[in-house]
């Protein structure tokens, strides 16, 4: 995965820097400067990418924990006033889209596209807490989504689970075919032809969907992982950051859904 950067597309290095050309670190200015003045100055400490405007990677994980503790807030809210799930999954999908689509990332969007998805995610946990035997699921599915994200991060750190083009094509392939068949199940349970929670994706067939879901939710983790650490060691703007934020809240309000799917599928009696 190759990405550009945009950092030094303007006129010049020393631009893209936020510089003047010989002016910061030149040899004439510093000439003028006395000896106590340089010594002062070669003791600072050096400046960081947060410093010079650039993306770092822990800044991008301050961003994400925002977006997912306006998740959480949404959550709350919709847990307790269900009828916002529909108008927070309506407003999450259109600002997702527009997010997905933005050539610059707007902080704005994304805060409130996680603040949507909250509703809608709070709103069909409980939903399914009320149903009997389902008691915990929300707590459940919370915990696992962390464990498999966590796991994911921790196979990416080692080097065990890299993007490759092989992986890529079925990672594309996979995709489609869930986007596909989610919406043909999705126009057969609205006019009606198949019931149950899920539709077709209820039964032995909906936890095969499901693993396969997860399994690729793991994939756009790692995708994920890869953009920012890419992103960051090319030093891109700060803004980029948001982009990062976005792209793991996305996956991870996935991840959440589909584990949830999972369990409740396991623990229902359709």
């Amino acid at each position: 995965m190759t990405l550009s950067n945009p950092v030094f597309g303007s006129s010049s290095q020393s631009e893209a820097w936020g510089t003047k050309p010989g002016s910061p670190v030149g040899f004439r200015d510093n000439a003028n400067m006395s000896a106590d003045q340089l010594q002062d100055m070669y003791q600072q400490p050096a400046a960081t990418g947060a410093d010079m405007g650039r993306m770092t990677i822990g800044d991008t994980i301050n961003k994400t924990v925002f977006c997912l503790a306006l998740v959480v807030i949404g959550a709350a809210v919709g847990w307790n006033i269900p009828a916002l799930m529909l108008p927070g999954a309506l407003v999450g999908f259109v600002l997702g889209l527009v997010n997905v689509f933005k050539k610059r990332p707007s902080p704005v969007l994304i805060l409130l596209y996680s603040a949507a998805q909250g509703l809608f995610l709070g709103g069909l946990s409980g939903f399914l807490e009320s149903r009997e035997g389902m008691q915990g699921i929300a707590i459940q599915a919370v915990l696992a989504t962390f464990c498999v994200a966590g796991v994911t991060l921790a196979l990416y750190r080692s080097g065990k689970y890299r993007m490759t083009p092989k992986l890529n094509k079925i990672f594309m392939v996979g995709m489609i075919g869930l986007v596909v068949f989610s919406l043909l199940n999705m126009v057969l349970m609205m006019t009606g032809v198949i019931g149950g929670m899920f539709g077709m994706r209820d039964g032995v067939l909906g936890l095969v969907i499901g693993v396969v879901a997860v399994l690729l939710a793991t994939y756009a983790l790692v995708s994920d992982f890869t953009m920012i650490e890419e992103l960051s060691n090319q030093g891109a703007p700060a803004i980029m950051a948001w982009r990062g934020a976005f792209g793991l809240t996305v996956t991870l309000i996935w991840l959440y859904t589909e584990i949830l799917r999972i369990l409740a599928i396991l623990r229902g009696d359709d």
